[in-house]
């Protein structure tokens, strides 16, 4: 089983650079959003037509993941030929409402287009690896996470029989290289259950890898763990630990396909209450709405019943992620200085218009092409006079291009791709101009950045440095 903008922590049109921590949010989504983090649902594109469980997903979660519509077999049906109808459907549905999206997987034993059976070896291998590029090039720049690989340990913690695994055993270090090279914007997971015992053997499989990974550089952000708790398998008492243990390699964690037998309140409250104690623990996803829409209806394992209602075990989840408060999740970076500077913010003038100039490069944050088409990713490029480098900023802190677009993040943490969206007042469109030329976001708290001088350079935001290539005038 298996598994973009965050929502407003504020009412919309009510301009909010911190929450007031005294304050306790009303939705599932709004309440993690205070401590930079995301609570999301997986979607399935066939029910979006119920009118109640599209009303609870809008208004619940901040972060959405296409139950199966992004996996391989929906995506790619006959080889070279993708589909991304159903996919679309979710994301456009997702985005339209300011949410975030999560893209769950690109490589997985299960669910595999009919067409992989007939292949193995380096002709399999050739087929997952164009796989990869033909749907995170579809996607490029949208969305927040990947889960480039499901699922591909066994329980005693050895690699899994597959036919992906008989294609050799570096193929899922294959997998993250190819997705960096496709997409390097968006963060790359790698995603299984029973991986929540610190003790057990396929955690401390799935750990070793990922220590494997980043002492050699493979690229690879997160790790998410499913975390389905059943009768059989609840929440360990060293949960808190496994978060903590796979955060310290320097990967972020997340709980991505969430459901507990009989919704049990006390272990509600305990995974969530674990992820919150551990600042590289980004979010956690539901998987489904409603007890009637989970792959588990007969357990009952959600946090809104089949008529929609919330359960006790709603309660104390959102009361868990209100008293975290407000933070900032994510760990400084290992290099660089280890506080941030202060960054005064000026306060926003009625209108002021003009070219975002780079301190560092000279050019002009610029969308290519002239686009008006949401999700286009913006960049550096020479200064000239055109509409597309021409952006006001306004009374409630949006940086606006063409008059109706807003420079937005496409997520909270470092590397988040920064472009132009539909703008529709929340957090990740509000920017701080601050006196010593950086501009950050209010939501993330990071700054725009860039990590070079030439044409083309793509703009992101990032842990604030005080350098040259975060800084820049609005002239």
């Amino acid at each position: 089983m298996i598994f973009g903008s965050v929502a407003a922590v504020a009412v919309a049109g009510v301009v909010m650079v911190m929450p007031d921590a005294n304050a306790a949010a009303s939705t599932l989504g709004a309440a993690a959003a205070q401590s930079g983090r995301y609570f999301g649902t997986a979607i399935a594109a066939g029910r979006l037509g119920d009118s109640t469980y599209s009303t609870i997903a809008g208004r619940e979660f901040n972060m959405i993941t296409a139950e199966n519509e992004m996996k391989p077999d929906a995506t790619e049906p006959q080889r070279g030929q993708f589909n991304f109808s159903s996919g679309d459907q979710i994301y456009n549905w997702a985005t339209q409402r300011g949410l975030k999206v999560r893209g769950h997987t690109l490589a997985w034993h299960a669910q595999q287009p009919s067409w992989w059976g007939s292949l193995s070896g380096s002709s399999l291998r050739q087929a997952m690896i164009d796989h990869i590029n033909g749907v995170m090039a579809h996607y490029k720049g949208k969305l927040a996470y990947w889960d480039v690989v499901n699922e591909a340990f066994n329980e005693d913690g050895s690699r899994r029989n597959s036919n992906l695994q008989n294609t050799g055993n570096d193929w899922i270090e294959v997998a993250f290289r190819t997705a960096r090279a496709a997409d390097p914007s968006v963060k790359l997971c790698y995603n299984d259950y029973n991986i929540e015992n610190w003790s057990y053997g396929k955690t401390q499989g799935v750990y070793r890898m990922i220590q494997d990974f980043k002492s050699r550089g493979v690229p690879i952000d997160c790790v998410g763990l499913q975390t389905h708790f059943t009768g059989g398998s609840s929440l360990p008492g060293n949960f808190q630990q496994t978060l903590s243990s796979f955060a310290a390699l320097g990967v972020d964690v997340a709980l991505t396909e969430v459901d507990v037998t009989n919704a049990s309140t006390s272990q509600y409250q305990g995974l969530t209450q674990a992820c919150m104690n551990v600042p590289r623990c980004v979010g956690i996803t539901v998987w489904g709405v409603r007890d009637s829409d989970s792959w588990r209806s007969n357990e009952s394992p959600l946090l809104f019943d089949g008529g929609g209602n919330k359960k006790a075990a709603y309660n104390s989840v959102l009361n868990a992620l209100n008293a975290a408060g407000p933070t900032s999740p994510t760990t400084p970076p290992t290099t660089g200085p280890t506080t941030q500077p202060t960054t005064p913010p000026t306060t926003p003038p009625a209108t002021t218009s003009g070219r975002i100039v780079g301190a560092q490069s000279g050019r002009c944050i610029d969308v290519p092409n002239s686009s008006h088409n949401n999700g286009t990713r913006v960049q550096l490029y020479d200064c000239h006079n055109q509409s597309n480098q021409q952006w006001a900023y306004t009374s409630s802190k949006q940086l606006t291009v063409y008059g109706n677009m807003c420079l937005d993040a496409a997520g909270s943490g470092n590397a988040s791709a920064v472009q132009i969206y539909s703008c529709n007042g929340q957090s990740n469109q509000q920017w701080n101009l601050n006196s010593n030329g950086t501009i950050t976001g209010v939501q993330s708290g990071r700054c725009l950045d860039v990590w070079g001088t030439g044409n083309g350079q793509q703009v992101q935001i990032y842990d604030c440095n005080g350098q040259a290539n975060q800084r820049f005038s609005l002239t």
